[in-house]
């Protein structure tokens, strides 16, 4: 099953505020959000492990 991340988890992950992370998708330097419901918009864990080995290498 799909583990998916609220944008305060993201926030929480790189220690970032939640307007950083929507900024960051927005300018396209960071995985797109799935919108799950109208209000419910959540980021796939494996886009995010993706995007950081593709910068990081894998150390984030």
């Amino acid at each position: 099953m799909a583990q998916y991340l609220s944008v305060k988890q993201v926030a929480e992950r790189y220690s970032v505020s939640a307007p950083t992370v929507w900024r960051w998708a927005q300018a396209n330097n960071f995985p797109q959000p799935v919108r799950i419901t109208g209000n419910c918009t959540r980021w796939r864990m494996v886009d995010i492990e993706a995007w950081e080995k593709s910068r990081f290498g894998g150390a984030a």
